[in-house]
């Protein structure tokens, strides 16, 4: 017997949403599927509320900095709520619509529970959806991981950085100590 899942499309869960299907649940749309989001620890909670913040002074005027909210997919029928997300500052624009890729300048992951989800299927619809860069802190061993050069379904550019300093594509001018991301 074959199991078939059943796929939603981003409209079918934007009416979830409104209808309050989905209240209570954490969850975001990946693939067309609806996928549970893993509660954060205090670990991911502080470190993912100092670089959001050490982020947001940064690029102060530059670009906005959008913590823990969707952003749209729309070809991949994917709707992830990244920790971090550095985007165009639209303003008005994103009370009617979440950031598109062609919005976004670099995405951020800090992951423990996640890890396995955030660098086998969140790093392919990233790369698929042609986002710069992606960024995964890996709170278990302490360092963070790098994807640039997105190509078809995966980024051709991978490091992984324990220590020393990086600068976004976008922003080259700005300069961030790795130990202020761990």
């Amino acid at each position: 017997m074959t199991v078939t899942l059943a796929k939603w499309t981003l409209e079918q869960y934007h009416q979830m949403i409104e209808s309050g299907v989905l209240d209570d649940a954490r969850v975001e749309l990946l693939n067309g599927e609806i996928v549970e989001i893993p509660s954060e620890g205090p670990d991911h909670a502080y470190f993912n509320t100092t670089a959001a913040n050490l982020l947001r002074k940064a690029l102060e005027g530059r670009a906005e900095l959008r913590d823990g909210k969707p952003i749209t997919l729309p070809e991949y029928a994917s709707e992830p709520e990244p920790d971090v997300a550095v985007v165009e500052p639209l303003d008005i624009v994103y009370s009617k619509r979440h950031p598109y890729p062609d919005n976004i300048y670099l995405l951020v992951e800090y992951s423990y529970a996640s890890l396995a989800k955030d660098k086998k299927l969140k790093r392919k619809i990233y790369a698929k959806a042609g986002i710069l860069e992606y960024w995964i802190v890996n709170l278990k061993d302490r360092q963070v991981i790098v994807h640039r050069d997105p190509q078809t379904d995966d980024y051709q550019s991978v490091q992984t950085l324990t220590s020393g300093t990086i600068s976004m594509l976008a922003f080259p001018d700005v300069t961030i100590d790795i130990i202020q991301l761990l």
